[in-house]
């Protein structure tokens, strides 16, 4: 294997998480996403930084995974192979940064917003409502990438107001 598919391989199964563990690739990489956003937005000291750090964390794990998804999807020759969940993870921290935008920054940093995150992107990533399914259907890892990237957005927005109606 070239060096550069190691790598890809590593970014893709997020350090080989979706091949090792037993859950569903999409559970592998969506709960670990879920607790190290919860652990990093309750250490941070302020809590807007935090939201703003994870935010281009978010971004930098997209782009990157854009690419990793698809080396590995090439070397596997599959369309979207179980084991790369780096999907999941933006997918997961997307929801998060939309639902700090919509219903402020405190709000996630519970564990209850923290799970019903988990559980709003789980649903929306397993049904894929319409435009999502569409998105899945684009090439490489832009298809692996971006219908979780919406799935986590569309939930990021329906815990944010759900954040906003519940108040402080």
């Amino acid at each position: 294997m070239k060096p550069a598919d190691r790598i890809a391989r590593l970014i893709a199964t997020v350090g080989g998480l979706g091949d090792a563990l037993p859950a569903p690739g999409t559970t592998a990489g969506s709960l670990p996403a879920a607790i190290a956003w919860w652990i990093a937005a309750r250490l941070a000291t302020d809590p807007v930084v935090a939201v703003g750090g994870l935010a281009v964390a978010t971004v930098v794990v997209a782009v990157t995974g854009i690419w990793a998804a698809g080396r590995e999807a090439r070397r596997r020759a599959l369309h979207d192979p179980g084991p790369v969940v780096i999907d999941e993870v933006a997918g997961q921290w997307g929801c998060f940064v939309t639902a700090a935008a919509v219903g402020g920054v405190d709000g996630v940093r519970s564990v209850l917003a923290v799970g019903a995150g988990f559980v709003a992107f789980r649903v929306l990533d397993i049904v894929k409502p319409w435009p999502i399914r569409r998105l899945e259907r684009l090439p490489g890892g832009i298809g692996i990438m971006l219908d979780d990237l919406a799935a986590g957005v569309a939930a990021g927005a329906v815990v944010g107001i759900a954040l906003r109606l519940m108040g402080p």
